[in-house]
């Protein structure tokens, strides 16, 4: 029989944290329907994660694990969860107990209200440092106003309730570079949202750096907004404008008052001005095209290395 709820948990090296998560997450759970199953996505630990899977699946066959072969990076274990969870209703959570368990009562509630997608909206970002929270607003703004036809809803993680016939709908999109919370955000359905007050680690630190930060805010930007080659070939066409300006303006000069010796500051400044918007016009193709020819490979997303359970892709 099928597991009416699954709890899907990306980990990387969080021995200190799994323990203290199922014994949280476990009760929550099991007060809400005995019918549960929590898998942990094992993206290539290096330290004890993957045994103590192992020792808790053995206390509690409830809980599962899926193995990489390496590490691919969160938003691809996200996306295996996603294709091994049974569960009629699928939860992503991290392990680090930020995003208390106990607001999966509210969510499974809604669900069982009729809605497809609860979302869980953090209230603050006060356990943020101050430069992730300026950060984090600057990003929702800018892909806010990129996004098209897509909202992605500022301050929603990736901890949301999603109904199967969502995470099917999830399921058909094959792309290889992944941002997920634009994807979750794309296949609409009936959606509800919760808010909450996120919490501190309850044990390890962070495995994001803020070049990680960076690189998975400009893949959300490239993968699914086209705007930014759009602002070159308008700043394109206003410094072409301009610079036909400039040159009738000089000529016409020249033909009143005479050859002018140029400077050679002028000349300069002007010569690394337009060679680095060329440099950072080619940078953003090179996004674009970097991320056509990862998909046009068809590699495959992840590699399992084993299954802990007996979970199988449903």
């Amino acid at each position: 029989m099928n597991p009416e709820i699954s709890v899907v948990v990306p980990v990387y090296n969080e021995e200190a944290s799994i323990d203290l998560f199922l014994a949280r997450v476990e009760p929550i759970l099991e007060a809400i329907d005995p019918r549960w199953e929590v898998v942990f996505i094992n993206d290539g630990s290096s330290d004890a994660t993957l045994d103590i899977i192992r020792i808790a699946h053995a206390r509690e066959p409830r809980v599962k694990g899926v193995d990489f072969s390496r590490n691919f990076g969160k938003e691809v274990a996200l996306s295996a969860g996603l294709d091994f969870a049974a569960g009629r209703a699928v939860i992503p959570i991290d392990v680090d107990l930020q995003d208390p368990p106990e607001y999966i009562v509210d969510m499974v509630a809604k669900w069982r209200e009729g809605f497809d997608v609860v979302l869980a909206k953090r209230a603050d970002r006060k356990t943020d440092t101050h430069l992730k929270r300026n950060t984090a607003a600057l990003f929702y703004w800018v892909i806010g106003r990129m996004s098209g036809r897509v909202a992605i809803p500022a301050n929603v993680g990736d901890f949301r309730l999603l109904d199967r016939r969502a995470v099917s709908a999830l399921r058909a999109y094959t792309e290889r570079e992944r941002f997920m919370k634009g994807i979750f955000a794309s296949i609409g359905f009936r959606t509800a949202t919760i808010t909450y007050v996120r919490a501190q680690r309850a044990a390890g630190e962070s495995k994001f750096r803020p070049w990680q930060l960076f690189n998975l805010a400009l893949e959300g930007i490239v993968s699914f907004s086209t705007a930014p080659l759009k602002v070159w070939t308008y700043l394109g066409v206003t410094v072409a404008f301009f610079g036909f300006v400039y040159m009738a303006l000089i000529m016409l000069r020249t033909l009143i008052t005479g050859v002018d010796v140029p400077g050679y500051a002028s000349l300069l400044s002007v010569t690394l001005l337009f060679n680095g918007l060329i440099l950072i016009g080619l940078g953003v193709q090179g996004e674009y095209i970097a991320r056509i020819v990862s998909e046009v490979k068809r590699r495959p997303r992840y590699l399992v290395r084993e299954t802990i359970g007996g979970v199988e892709q449903p």
